[in-house]
Protein backbone atom coordinates (compact mmCIF):
# COMPACT_ATOMS: atom_id res chain seq x y z
CA UNK A 1 0.00 0.00 0.00
CA UNK A 2 1.28 3.62 -0.79
CA UNK A 3 1.39 6.05 1.32
CA UNK A 4 -1.58 8.32 -0.41
CA UNK A 5 -3.84 5.67 0.02
CA UNK A 6 -2.44 4.95 3.43
CA UNK A 7 -3.41 8.30 4.56
CA UNK A 8 -6.98 7.48 3.17
CA UNK A 9 -7.54 4.73 5.05
CA UNK A 10 -6.32 6.57 8.20
CA UNK A 11 -9.14 9.44 6.76
CA UNK A 12 -11.14 6.54 6.59
CA UNK A 13 -10.76 5.36 10.01
CA UNK A 14 -11.26 8.48 11.86
CA UNK A 15 -14.65 9.00 10.34
CA UNK A 16 -15.73 5.56 11.24
CA UNK A 17 -14.44 6.06 14.64
CA UNK A 18 -16.71 9.40 14.72
CA UNK A 19 -19.64 7.77 13.20
CA UNK A 20 -19.32 4.96 15.82
CA UNK A 21 -18.93 7.18 18.93
CA UNK A 22 -21.04 10.52 18.22
CA UNK A 23 -25.07 10.70 17.09
CA UNK A 24 -24.11 13.25 14.72
CA UNK A 25 -21.17 11.78 12.41
CA UNK A 26 -21.08 15.43 10.58
CA UNK A 27 -19.11 17.14 14.07
CA UNK A 28 -16.52 19.60 13.53
CA UNK A 29 -13.06 20.18 15.19
CA UNK A 30 -12.32 19.37 17.98
CA UNK A 31 -13.18 15.56 17.13
CA UNK A 32 -11.35 14.55 14.13
CA UNK A 33 -8.24 15.44 15.54
CA UNK A 34 -8.98 14.30 18.88
CA UNK A 35 -10.12 10.67 17.38
CA UNK A 36 -6.49 11.12 15.55
CA UNK A 37 -4.55 11.58 18.78
CA UNK A 38 -6.60 8.65 20.25
CA UNK A 39 -5.92 6.13 17.29
CA UNK A 40 -1.75 7.66 17.27
CA UNK A 41 -0.87 7.36 21.37
CA UNK A 42 -3.12 4.20 21.46
CA UNK A 43 -0.70 3.10 19.07
CA UNK A 44 2.33 4.13 20.60
CA UNK A 45 1.00 2.70 24.39
CA UNK A 46 1.00 -0.96 22.47
CA UNK A 47 4.36 -0.96 21.11
CA UNK A 48 6.32 1.00 24.41
CA UNK A 49 6.57 4.61 22.62
CA UNK A 50 4.47 6.01 25.88
CA UNK A 51 2.76 4.81 28.86
CA UNK A 52 -0.25 3.04 29.04
CA UNK A 53 -3.81 4.92 29.22
CA UNK A 54 -2.71 8.49 27.68
CA UNK A 55 -5.27 11.32 29.51
CA UNK A 56 -6.16 12.78 26.26
CA UNK A 57 -8.39 16.47 25.84
CA UNK A 58 -8.09 19.58 23.59
CA UNK A 59 -6.34 22.86 25.19
CA UNK A 60 -5.31 25.85 22.85
CA UNK A 61 -4.97 29.61 24.18
CA UNK A 62 -3.14 32.84 23.54
CA UNK A 63 -1.48 34.15 27.09
CA UNK A 64 0.27 37.52 26.59
CA UNK A 65 0.38 37.24 22.84
CA UNK A 66 1.76 33.41 22.97
CA UNK A 67 0.15 30.53 21.88
CA UNK A 68 -0.32 28.03 24.22
CA UNK A 69 -1.41 23.92 23.18
CA UNK A 70 -1.58 20.65 24.48
CA UNK A 71 -3.91 17.31 23.41
CA UNK A 72 -3.28 15.00 25.83
CA UNK A 73 -0.23 13.29 28.49
CA UNK A 74 1.10 10.33 29.71
CA UNK A 75 2.40 9.88 33.87
CA UNK A 76 4.43 7.28 34.67
CA UNK A 77 3.02 5.55 38.04
CA UNK A 78 5.82 6.90 39.66
CA UNK A 79 5.40 10.28 38.64
CA UNK A 80 8.79 9.86 37.04
CA UNK A 81 8.23 9.94 33.18
CA UNK A 82 5.92 12.67 31.36
CA UNK A 83 4.66 12.55 27.72
CA UNK A 84 3.06 15.30 26.45
CA UNK A 85 0.76 15.07 23.24
CA UNK A 86 0.39 18.21 20.64
CA UNK A 87 -1.50 17.36 17.96
CA UNK A 88 -1.26 19.18 14.32
CA UNK A 89 -3.95 16.98 12.39
CA UNK A 90 -5.09 19.00 8.93
CA UNK A 91 -7.09 15.98 7.16
CA UNK A 92 -5.29 16.43 4.30
CA UNK A 93 -5.82 14.81 1.38
CA UNK A 94 -2.54 14.80 -0.02
CA UNK A 95 0.57 13.58 1.52
CA UNK A 96 1.53 17.49 2.55
CA UNK A 97 5.34 18.48 4.13
CA UNK A 98 4.97 20.18 7.18
CA UNK A 99 7.81 22.88 7.09
CA UNK A 100 10.00 22.18 10.25
CA UNK A 101 9.35 26.22 11.21
CA UNK A 102 5.42 25.09 11.65
CA UNK A 103 6.46 21.71 13.85
CA UNK A 104 8.90 24.33 15.88
CA UNK A 105 6.03 26.53 16.67
CA UNK A 106 3.79 23.32 17.64
CA UNK A 107 6.31 22.61 19.48
CA UNK A 108 6.91 25.23 21.71
CA UNK A 109 2.95 25.91 22.39
CA UNK A 110 3.59 23.04 23.85
CA UNK A 111 6.61 24.24 26.06
CA UNK A 112 4.58 26.94 26.68
CA UNK A 113 2.21 24.75 28.38
CA UNK A 114 4.82 22.91 30.28
CA UNK A 115 6.65 26.02 31.83
CA UNK A 116 3.25 27.89 32.57
CA UNK A 117 2.22 25.12 34.62
CA UNK A 118 5.59 24.72 36.73
CA UNK A 119 5.56 28.72 37.42
CA UNK A 120 2.00 27.90 38.39
CA UNK A 121 1.11 30.58 36.13
CA UNK A 122 -1.43 28.51 34.21
CA UNK A 123 -4.01 26.48 36.69
CA UNK A 124 -6.27 29.54 38.47
CA UNK A 125 -6.62 30.11 33.87
CA UNK A 126 -8.10 26.85 33.85
CA UNK A 127 -11.56 24.87 34.35
CA UNK A 128 -10.69 22.97 37.62
CA UNK A 129 -13.10 20.09 36.53
CA UNK A 130 -10.68 19.62 33.10
CA UNK A 131 -7.92 16.99 32.98
CA UNK A 132 -5.80 20.12 31.49
CA UNK A 133 -6.42 21.58 35.05
CA UNK A 134 -5.33 18.49 36.82
CA UNK A 135 -2.18 17.72 34.72
CA UNK A 136 -1.44 22.07 35.28
CA UNK A 137 -1.44 21.48 39.16
CA UNK A 138 0.53 18.69 39.02
CA UNK A 139 3.17 19.79 37.32
CA UNK A 140 3.16 22.90 39.66
CA UNK A 141 3.77 20.53 42.66
CA UNK A 142 5.67 17.73 41.64
CA UNK A 143 7.79 19.27 38.76
CA UNK A 144 11.20 18.45 40.42
CA UNK A 145 9.85 14.74 41.05
CA UNK A 146 9.76 14.01 37.42
CA UNK A 147 13.29 12.91 35.95
CA UNK A 148 12.02 12.36 31.68
CA UNK A 149 10.37 14.86 29.82
CA UNK A 150 9.03 13.85 25.96
CA UNK A 151 6.98 16.24 23.78
CA UNK A 152 6.12 14.23 20.97
CA UNK A 153 4.23 15.94 17.79
CA UNK A 154 1.84 14.34 16.01
CA UNK A 155 0.59 15.02 12.50
CA UNK A 156 -1.15 13.29 9.43
CA UNK A 157 1.51 15.30 7.39
CA UNK A 158 4.67 14.60 6.62
CA UNK A 159 7.86 15.88 8.33
CA UNK A 160 11.68 15.32 7.10
CA UNK A 161 13.17 15.56 10.91
CA UNK A 162 11.41 13.37 13.31
CA UNK A 163 14.11 13.87 16.19
CA UNK A 164 14.61 17.81 17.36
CA UNK A 165 17.71 18.67 19.39
CA UNK A 166 16.43 18.06 23.31
CA UNK A 167 14.96 21.42 24.43
CA UNK A 168 16.77 22.44 27.84
CA UNK A 169 15.15 24.27 30.09
CA UNK A 170 17.78 27.05 31.80
CA UNK A 171 15.79 27.92 34.72
CA UNK A 172 14.91 24.21 35.73
CA UNK A 173 17.53 22.53 34.74
CA UNK A 174 15.55 19.38 33.43
CA UNK A 175 16.01 18.81 29.51
CA UNK A 176 12.73 17.80 27.27
CA UNK A 177 13.30 15.39 24.28
CA UNK A 178 11.25 16.67 20.89
CA UNK A 179 10.12 13.77 19.05
CA UNK A 180 7.54 13.62 15.91
CA UNK A 181 5.30 10.95 14.88
CA UNK A 182 4.20 11.63 11.30
CA UNK A 183 2.18 10.05 8.49
CA UNK A 184 5.53 8.56 7.17
CA UNK A 185 6.23 6.99 10.66
CA UNK A 186 2.69 5.89 11.27
CA UNK A 187 3.05 4.30 7.66
CA UNK A 188 6.25 2.10 8.65
CA UNK A 189 4.13 0.86 11.82
CA UNK A 190 0.86 0.38 11.31
CA UNK A 191 0.88 -1.10 7.38
CA UNK A 192 4.30 -2.43 7.37
CA UNK A 193 4.30 -4.03 10.88
CA UNK A 194 7.38 -3.43 12.01
CA UNK A 195 7.69 -0.48 14.35
CA UNK A 196 10.75 -2.29 15.71
CA UNK A 197 12.92 -1.44 12.90
CA UNK A 198 13.44 1.84 13.99
CA UNK A 199 14.73 0.49 17.07
CA UNK A 200 19.17 0.69 16.10
CA UNK A 201 21.55 0.16 18.32
CA UNK A 202 24.87 0.97 16.87
CA UNK A 203 27.91 0.23 19.65
CA UNK A 204 30.04 2.70 18.54
CA UNK A 205 27.62 5.86 18.85
CA UNK A 206 26.51 3.45 22.24
CA UNK A 207 29.42 2.45 23.86
CA UNK A 208 32.17 4.02 21.79
CA UNK A 209 33.72 0.53 20.14
CA UNK A 210 31.80 -2.60 18.78
CA UNK A 211 30.91 -5.71 20.95
CA UNK A 212 33.64 -8.60 20.90
CA UNK A 213 31.12 -11.95 20.08
CA UNK A 214 31.09 -15.69 19.90
CA UNK A 215 29.21 -15.64 16.59
CA UNK A 216 27.36 -18.87 16.13
CA UNK A 217 25.28 -19.77 12.77
CA UNK A 218 22.33 -21.58 12.48
CA UNK A 219 21.78 -23.24 8.99
CA UNK A 220 18.88 -25.83 10.08
CA UNK A 221 16.90 -23.47 12.22
CA UNK A 222 15.48 -20.65 12.35
CA UNK A 223 17.45 -18.28 13.65
CA UNK A 224 21.68 -17.65 13.92
CA UNK A 225 22.90 -16.04 17.42
CA UNK A 226 26.10 -14.51 19.43
CA UNK A 227 27.34 -14.41 22.84
CA UNK A 228 28.94 -11.18 23.80
CA UNK A 229 29.39 -9.10 26.60
CA UNK A 230 27.23 -5.62 26.81
CA UNK A 231 29.14 -2.34 28.30
CA UNK A 232 26.76 -1.30 31.23
CA UNK A 233 26.96 2.37 29.32
CA UNK A 234 25.84 0.88 25.80
CA UNK A 235 22.26 -0.24 28.04
CA UNK A 236 21.66 3.15 29.67
CA UNK A 237 22.18 4.71 26.28
CA UNK A 238 20.03 2.20 24.79
CA UNK A 239 17.37 3.19 27.39
CA UNK A 240 18.02 6.41 27.21
CA UNK A 241 17.12 6.65 23.80
CA UNK A 242 14.51 4.44 23.38
CA UNK A 243 12.41 3.89 26.67
CA UNK A 244 10.67 1.05 27.40
CA UNK A 245 10.31 0.28 23.74
CA UNK A 246 13.23 -1.99 23.69
CA UNK A 247 11.84 -4.31 25.80
CA UNK A 248 9.31 -7.22 24.76
CA UNK A 249 5.45 -6.75 25.57
CA UNK A 250 5.35 -9.06 28.45
CA UNK A 251 8.94 -7.82 29.92
CA UNK A 252 7.27 -4.21 29.95
CA UNK A 253 4.05 -5.34 31.37
CA UNK A 254 6.19 -7.10 34.32
CA UNK A 255 7.93 -4.20 34.49
CA UNK A 256 4.79 -1.78 35.00
CA UNK A 257 3.46 -4.31 37.43
CA UNK A 258 6.97 -4.47 39.51
CA UNK A 259 8.93 -1.29 38.92
CA UNK A 260 11.70 -0.44 36.80
CA UNK A 261 14.67 -0.53 39.85
CA UNK A 262 15.53 -3.66 41.44
CA UNK A 263 17.07 -2.55 44.88
CA UNK A 264 19.83 -5.30 44.47
CA UNK A 265 21.12 -4.35 40.68
CA UNK A 266 20.67 -0.57 41.81
CA UNK A 267 23.46 -1.43 45.09
CA UNK A 268 25.81 -3.65 42.69
CA UNK A 269 25.76 -0.45 40.36
CA UNK A 270 26.41 1.77 43.02
CA UNK A 271 28.62 0.04 45.37
CA UNK A 272 30.58 -3.04 43.59
CA UNK A 273 30.32 -2.31 39.74
CA UNK A 274 33.13 -4.16 39.02
CA UNK A 275 31.46 -7.25 40.09
CA UNK A 276 27.93 -6.79 38.13
CA UNK A 277 29.17 -9.47 35.86
CA UNK A 278 29.82 -12.01 38.48
CA UNK A 279 25.95 -11.37 39.88
CA UNK A 280 24.21 -10.76 37.05
CA UNK A 281 22.62 -13.61 35.27
CA UNK A 282 22.70 -11.79 31.65
CA UNK A 283 19.95 -10.81 29.13
CA UNK A 284 18.63 -12.13 26.22
CA UNK A 285 17.73 -9.79 22.88
CA UNK A 286 15.72 -10.99 19.79
CA UNK A 287 17.12 -8.84 16.72
CA UNK A 288 15.92 -8.55 12.98
CA UNK A 289 19.67 -7.67 11.94
CA UNK A 290 22.92 -7.74 13.03
CA UNK A 291 26.09 -6.12 11.45
CA UNK A 292 29.42 -8.43 11.79
CA UNK A 293 32.65 -6.66 11.35
CA UNK A 294 36.35 -8.09 12.24
CA UNK A 295 38.76 -6.51 15.11
CA UNK A 296 42.18 -6.26 14.19
CA UNK A 297 43.16 -9.74 15.13
CA UNK A 298 40.21 -11.23 13.08
CA UNK A 299 37.84 -12.20 15.58
CA UNK A 300 34.32 -11.42 15.12
CA UNK A 301 32.68 -7.98 16.34
CA UNK A 302 28.93 -6.51 16.37
CA UNK A 303 29.00 -3.43 14.64
CA UNK A 304 25.16 -3.01 15.31
CA UNK A 305 21.74 -4.51 15.66
CA UNK A 306 18.62 -3.55 14.36
CA UNK A 307 15.10 -4.28 15.08
CA UNK A 308 15.64 -5.56 18.78
CA UNK A 309 13.96 -6.29 21.58
CA UNK A 310 15.19 -7.24 25.42
CA UNK A 311 13.18 -10.27 26.07
CA UNK A 312 14.88 -11.27 29.41
CA UNK A 313 16.91 -8.07 31.62
CA UNK A 314 14.09 -5.72 31.22
CA UNK A 315 14.68 -4.78 34.89
CA UNK A 316 18.92 -4.70 34.34
CA UNK A 317 18.52 -2.51 31.87
CA UNK A 318 16.03 0.26 32.96
CA UNK A 319 17.67 -0.22 36.36
CA UNK A 320 21.12 1.04 34.56
CA UNK A 321 19.41 4.31 33.22
CA UNK A 322 17.18 4.98 36.47
CA UNK A 323 20.36 4.31 38.95
CA UNK A 324 22.56 6.39 36.80
CA UNK A 325 20.15 9.20 35.94
CA UNK A 326 19.41 9.52 40.63
CA UNK A 327 22.74 8.98 41.66
CA UNK A 328 24.77 10.21 38.85
CA UNK A 329 28.40 8.98 40.46
CA UNK A 330 27.68 5.73 39.46
CA UNK A 331 30.52 4.44 37.31
CA UNK A 332 28.71 2.16 34.35
CA UNK A 333 32.36 2.32 33.08
CA UNK A 334 33.28 -0.65 35.22
CA UNK A 335 29.93 -2.55 34.59
CA UNK A 336 29.76 -5.72 32.16
CA UNK A 337 26.71 -7.41 31.68
CA UNK A 338 26.84 -10.96 29.85
CA UNK A 339 24.59 -10.86 26.42
CA UNK A 340 22.96 -13.50 23.73
CA UNK A 341 21.67 -12.30 20.70
CA UNK A 342 19.51 -14.00 18.78
CA UNK A 343 18.75 -13.10 15.00
CA UNK A 344 15.42 -14.00 13.47
CA UNK A 345 16.09 -15.28 9.98
CA UNK A 346 11.95 -15.96 9.71
CA UNK A 347 10.22 -13.40 7.80
CA UNK A 348 6.73 -14.45 8.33
CA UNK A 349 5.58 -12.30 11.33
CA UNK A 350 3.03 -14.93 12.93
CA UNK A 351 6.34 -17.50 12.40
CA UNK A 352 8.67 -14.63 14.51
CA UNK A 353 6.05 -13.54 17.02
CA UNK A 354 5.40 -17.21 18.05
CA UNK A 355 9.24 -18.04 18.06
CA UNK A 356 9.83 -14.51 19.80
CA UNK A 357 6.82 -15.25 22.81
CA UNK A 358 8.44 -18.91 23.45
CA UNK A 359 11.96 -17.78 23.53
CA UNK A 360 10.52 -14.60 26.08
CA UNK A 361 8.91 -17.75 28.29
CA UNK A 362 11.63 -19.94 28.51
CA UNK A 363 14.66 -16.92 29.27
CA UNK A 364 12.63 -15.67 32.19
CA UNK A 365 11.51 -19.15 33.11
CA UNK A 366 13.62 -18.86 36.65
CA UNK A 367 11.77 -15.42 37.45
CA UNK A 368 8.35 -13.70 37.77
CA UNK A 369 8.15 -12.75 33.98
CA UNK A 370 7.50 -16.42 33.34
CA UNK A 371 3.45 -15.56 34.24
CA UNK A 372 1.39 -17.43 31.56
CA UNK A 373 -1.32 -15.66 32.21
CA UNK A 374 0.27 -12.87 30.43
CA UNK A 375 1.11 -14.30 27.13
CA UNK A 376 -0.89 -13.48 23.94
CA UNK A 377 -1.00 -17.27 23.58
CA UNK A 378 -2.70 -18.39 26.68
CA UNK A 379 -5.58 -20.79 25.57
CA UNK A 380 -7.83 -18.70 27.05
CA UNK A 381 -7.42 -15.47 24.61
CA UNK A 382 -7.16 -17.76 21.73
CA UNK A 383 -10.18 -19.25 22.81
CA UNK A 384 -11.90 -16.30 22.78
CA UNK A 385 -10.05 -15.25 19.87
CA UNK A 386 -12.00 -18.32 18.01
CA UNK A 387 -15.23 -17.72 19.29
CA UNK A 388 -15.31 -14.12 17.90
CA UNK A 389 -14.41 -15.60 14.19
CA UNK A 390 -17.09 -18.51 14.49
CA UNK A 391 -19.73 -16.34 16.30
CA UNK A 392 -21.75 -14.20 14.36
CA UNK A 393 -24.24 -11.62 15.22
CA UNK A 394 -27.85 -12.19 15.49
CA UNK A 395 -28.31 -10.38 11.95
CA UNK A 396 -26.21 -13.58 10.40
CA UNK A 397 -24.06 -11.26 8.61
CA UNK A 398 -22.10 -8.99 11.08
CA UNK A 399 -19.61 -10.11 13.73
CA UNK A 400 -17.31 -8.87 16.83
CA UNK A 401 -13.17 -9.03 16.49
CA UNK A 402 -11.10 -10.40 19.06
CA UNK A 403 -7.65 -8.53 18.54
CA UNK A 404 -5.69 -11.14 20.93
CA UNK A 405 -2.18 -9.99 19.14
CA UNK A 406 -1.53 -6.58 18.52
CA UNK A 407 -2.50 -5.09 14.61
CA UNK A 408 -4.28 -8.27 14.02
CA UNK A 409 -7.23 -6.72 12.94
CA UNK A 410 -5.20 -4.66 10.16
CA UNK A 411 -3.56 -7.82 9.27
CA UNK A 412 -7.11 -9.78 9.13
CA UNK A 413 -8.96 -6.63 6.57
CA UNK A 414 -5.55 -6.72 4.39
CA UNK A 415 -5.66 -10.68 4.38
CA UNK A 416 -9.32 -11.46 3.65
CA UNK A 417 -9.98 -8.43 1.67
CA UNK A 418 -7.91 -8.44 -0.68
CA UNK A 419 -9.46 -5.72 -2.92
CA UNK A 420 -10.49 -2.51 -2.32
CA UNK A 421 -14.38 -3.47 -2.40
CA UNK A 422 -13.35 -6.63 -0.45
CA UNK A 423 -11.92 -4.47 2.53
CA UNK A 424 -14.97 -2.00 2.74
CA UNK A 425 -17.33 -4.91 2.70
CA UNK A 426 -15.47 -6.07 5.13
CA UNK A 427 -15.65 -3.15 7.27
CA UNK A 428 -18.86 -2.66 7.20
CA UNK A 429 -19.22 -6.78 8.20
CA UNK A 430 -16.53 -5.96 11.30
CA UNK A 431 -16.20 -2.29 11.69
CA UNK A 432 -13.67 -1.23 13.70
CA UNK A 433 -15.64 -0.42 16.76
CA UNK A 434 -16.60 -4.04 17.22
CA UNK A 435 -12.63 -4.04 17.77
CA UNK A 436 -11.70 -5.56 21.23
CA UNK A 437 -8.09 -6.28 22.57
CA UNK A 438 -7.17 -8.09 25.36
CA UNK A 439 -6.52 -5.43 27.52
CA UNK A 440 -9.62 -3.42 26.78
CA UNK A 441 -11.87 -6.87 27.75
CA UNK A 442 -9.72 -6.89 30.56
CA UNK A 443 -10.75 -3.57 31.58
CA UNK A 444 -14.43 -3.97 30.48
CA UNK A 445 -15.05 -7.69 32.87
CA UNK A 446 -13.21 -5.89 35.77
CA UNK A 447 -14.99 -3.15 36.29
CA UNK A 448 -18.24 -5.65 35.96
CA UNK A 449 -16.83 -7.55 38.28
CA UNK A 450 -16.66 -4.57 40.64
CA UNK A 451 -12.71 -3.73 41.04
CA UNK A 452 -12.73 0.05 39.23
CA UNK A 453 -10.37 0.95 41.16
CA UNK A 454 -7.88 -2.24 39.28
CA UNK A 455 -9.12 -0.38 35.98
CA UNK A 456 -8.12 3.02 36.58
CA UNK A 457 -4.46 1.43 37.26
CA UNK A 458 -3.88 1.28 33.47
CA UNK A 459 -4.21 -1.30 30.87
CA UNK A 460 -1.32 -3.27 31.13
CA UNK A 461 -1.98 -3.38 35.56
CA UNK A 462 -5.06 -3.98 35.41
CA UNK A 463 -4.56 -6.61 32.89
CA UNK A 464 -2.19 -8.92 34.93
CA UNK A 465 -5.04 -8.27 37.84
CA UNK A 466 -7.41 -9.65 35.46
CA UNK A 467 -5.55 -12.75 34.78
CA UNK A 468 -4.41 -13.33 37.58
CA UNK A 469 -7.65 -13.08 39.25
CA UNK A 470 -9.85 -15.77 37.11
CA UNK A 471 -10.73 -18.85 38.77
CA UNK A 472 -8.75 -21.76 37.90
CA UNK A 473 -9.51 -25.44 37.80
CA UNK A 474 -7.38 -27.85 40.01
CA UNK A 475 -5.01 -28.50 37.12
CA UNK A 476 -4.32 -24.66 37.38
CA UNK A 477 -5.86 -23.96 33.70
CA UNK A 478 -8.29 -21.16 33.52
CA UNK A 479 -11.36 -22.72 31.79
CA UNK A 480 -12.36 -21.81 28.48
CA UNK A 481 -15.06 -19.33 27.89
CA UNK A 482 -18.13 -20.92 26.18
CA UNK A 483 -20.37 -19.16 23.29
CA UNK A 484 -23.09 -17.88 26.09
CA UNK A 485 -19.74 -16.81 28.02
CA UNK A 486 -18.68 -15.29 25.00
CA UNK A 487 -21.99 -13.55 24.15
CA UNK A 488 -22.08 -11.99 28.06
CA UNK A 489 -18.69 -10.25 27.29
CA UNK A 490 -20.23 -8.78 24.35
CA UNK A 491 -23.12 -7.52 26.01
CA UNK A 492 -21.00 -5.85 29.35
CA UNK A 493 -18.55 -4.56 25.99
CA UNK A 494 -21.56 -2.49 24.72
CA UNK A 495 -22.44 -1.50 27.97
CA UNK A 496 -19.20 0.09 29.22
CA UNK A 497 -18.73 1.56 25.52
CA UNK A 498 -22.30 2.96 25.90
CA UNK A 499 -21.08 4.32 29.31
CA UNK A 500 -17.95 5.67 27.26
CA UNK A 501 -19.57 7.85 25.24
CA UNK A 502 -22.70 9.10 27.22
CA UNK A 503 -19.78 10.15 29.64
CA UNK A 504 -17.24 11.31 26.96
CA UNK A 505 -20.16 14.22 26.14
CA UNK A 506 -21.26 15.07 29.52
CA UNK A 507 -17.33 15.53 31.56
CA UNK A 508 -14.76 17.55 30.85
CA UNK A 509 -12.18 15.29 33.10
CA UNK A 510 -11.65 11.97 35.48
CA UNK A 511 -14.34 10.57 32.29
CA UNK A 512 -12.16 7.02 32.62
CA UNK A 513 -12.55 7.06 35.98
CA UNK A 514 -16.23 8.12 36.10
CA UNK A 515 -16.84 5.14 33.44
CA UNK A 516 -14.90 2.35 35.30
CA UNK A 517 -16.96 3.51 38.66
CA UNK A 518 -20.50 3.65 36.80
CA UNK A 519 -20.00 0.39 35.73
CA UNK A 520 -19.17 -1.26 39.17
CA UNK A 521 -22.32 0.47 41.00
CA UNK A 522 -24.38 -1.09 38.26
CA UNK A 523 -23.16 -4.23 38.73
CA UNK A 524 -22.78 -4.23 42.61
CA UNK A 525 -26.75 -2.54 42.49
CA UNK A 526 -28.60 -4.20 39.45
CA UNK A 527 -27.12 -7.92 38.99
CA UNK A 528 -30.15 -9.46 38.04
CA UNK A 529 -32.35 -6.50 36.52
CA UNK A 530 -29.64 -6.45 33.34
CA UNK A 531 -30.69 -9.18 30.50
CA UNK A 532 -27.40 -9.71 28.71
CA UNK A 533 -28.84 -12.25 26.53
CA UNK A 534 -31.52 -9.57 24.88
CA UNK A 535 -28.77 -6.68 24.81
CA UNK A 536 -26.71 -9.53 22.59
CA UNK A 537 -29.36 -10.52 20.40
CA UNK A 538 -30.36 -6.53 19.74
CA UNK A 539 -26.72 -5.40 19.88
CA UNK A 540 -28.03 -2.51 21.39
CA UNK A 541 -28.15 -0.95 25.29
CA UNK A 542 -31.42 -0.71 26.30
CA UNK A 543 -32.60 3.33 27.26
CA UNK A 544 -33.85 2.45 30.48
CA UNK A 545 -30.04 1.28 31.45
CA UNK A 546 -28.70 4.49 29.29
CA UNK A 547 -30.41 6.92 31.46
CA UNK A 548 -29.32 5.11 34.10
CA UNK A 549 -25.78 5.33 32.94
CA UNK A 550 -26.33 8.98 32.57
CA UNK A 551 -27.81 9.98 36.01
CA UNK A 552 -25.26 7.47 38.11
CA UNK A 553 -22.27 9.36 36.28
CA UNK A 554 -23.57 12.51 38.04
CA UNK A 555 -23.42 10.72 41.42
CA UNK A 556 -20.30 9.25 40.55
CA UNK A 557 -18.24 12.46 39.41
CA UNK A 558 -19.57 14.03 42.72
CA UNK A 559 -18.15 11.54 44.85
CA UNK A 560 -15.47 11.04 43.19
CA UNK A 561 -14.03 14.72 43.60
CA UNK A 562 -15.53 15.17 47.17
CA UNK A 563 -13.75 12.08 48.50
CA UNK A 564 -10.14 12.76 47.09
CA UNK A 565 -9.87 15.66 49.66
CA UNK A 566 -7.52 17.64 47.03
CA UNK A 567 -5.59 14.37 46.11
CA UNK A 568 -5.89 13.68 42.02
CA UNK A 569 -8.82 12.38 41.48
CA UNK A 570 -6.98 10.43 38.92
CA UNK A 571 -4.85 9.08 41.42
CA UNK A 572 -7.45 8.35 44.02
CA UNK A 573 -9.66 6.32 41.39
CA UNK A 574 -6.49 3.28 41.85
CA UNK A 575 -7.17 2.74 45.65
CA UNK A 576 -9.78 0.37 46.70
CA UNK A 577 -10.37 2.68 49.79
CA UNK A 578 -12.03 5.11 47.01
CA UNK A 579 -14.45 2.11 45.62
CA UNK A 580 -14.95 1.36 49.25
CA UNK A 581 -16.04 5.02 49.76
CA UNK A 582 -18.35 4.89 46.68
CA UNK A 583 -19.89 1.64 47.54
CA UNK A 584 -21.10 2.46 51.12
CA UNK A 585 -23.32 5.75 49.32
CA UNK A 586 -25.11 3.02 47.16
CA UNK A 587 -27.88 4.18 48.62
CA UNK A 588 -27.72 7.49 46.70
CA UNK A 589 -28.06 5.28 43.66
CA UNK A 590 -31.74 4.80 42.74
CA UNK A 591 -33.84 4.04 39.34
CA UNK A 592 -36.26 6.36 38.88
CA UNK A 593 -40.00 4.95 39.38
CA UNK A 594 -38.48 2.45 42.28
Amino acid sequence: MELINFLHELQADIKSEISARFDNPNSELPFPKMVFTEIVTRHMADIGMTMDEPILFDYSAVIANANIALNGYALSDDNEQLDLFVSYYKDFNDVVKVPAKDIKKIASAGMRFLEQSRKGKLASRLDKSSDQYELSIMLEDKYADINQIQLFILTDGKVDNLTYQPVQNESSGKTVKVQVVDISRLYNHLQAGRPRDELVANFGDLSGQPLPCIWVPNELEDYDYALTVMPGIALRNLYDKYGSRVLEANVRSFLQQTGKVNKGIRDTLRESPERFMAYNNGIVIVVDELELGKKADGSACIESIRGLQIVNGGQTTASMFFTSKKYPETDLSKVSVPAKIIVLKNTEHSSEDNLIAAISKFANSQNAVKQSDLEANNPYHIEIEKLAMKTYCPDGTSRWFYERTAGSYKVMLDIEGKTPAGKRKLQVQIPSSRKINKTDLAKYLAAWNMEPHHVCLGAQKNFLKFMTGLSKKEDGTIPLPTVDDYKVMIAKTMIFKTAEKIIRGKFTAYRANITAYTIAMIAAKLPEKIDFHEIWQNQSVPNELVQIISSWSEIINTLLQTSANGKMVSEWGKKAECWQYIESHNADFRIEGE
